[in-house]
């Protein structure tokens, strides 16, 4: 894991929605499944999972779009539309868009997910790849060789 120089602050593009991250994540990803393909106009989405109270909305109100389900809620500028961040129902984390940062140095996917629609040019330089997500079982020793 890289220095992550905390805290971090950022905003969507228009600036009208303002996030800060007080804790460093507790993995990074790219996900290359077609819906963020689709949410992200781009090859992949990339994530950095980070503690839920070492995340903070400072500005702004942001509006949930893209999947609308009872689990998963992917918040974005009412404004501008950017895609900021995504939270998971019973999950203590928080998947921030680390591009929506001002400070992106730090930035390195260490896993790719759902490999088996990547797009034929898309290369993360992730150290761990998966078809799909990783078994619930396998997180634990992915969080811990992330810190590592």
């Amino acid at each position: 894991m890289s220095n992550v120089p905390l805290p971090l602050s950022g905003s969507c593009r228009c600036g009208r929605v303002e996030i800060r991250v007080s804790k460093p994540p507790i993995a990074t990803s790219a996900c290359h499944c077609r819906g963020c393909q689709k949410m992200s106009a781009s090859a992949y989405s990339l994530t950095a999972m980070v503690p839920a109270d070492g995340f903070e909305v400072t500005k702004g109100e942001p509006v949930i779009g893209g999947l609308h389900g009872p689990q998963s809620h992917h918040f974005f500028c009412g404004h501008c539309m950017t895609w900021m961040f995504t939270r998971i129902e019973g999950m203590q984390f928080v998947n921030v868009r680390p591009t929506m940062l001002d400070e992106t140095g730090w930035f390195r996917p260490f896993m790719e997910t759902f490999t088996s629609t990547k797009l034929p040019f898309a290369e993360t330089g992730a150290a761990r790849s998966f078809a799909e997500f990783p078994a619930m079982e396998e997180y634990e020793g992915l969080l811990t060789e992330y810190q590592a």
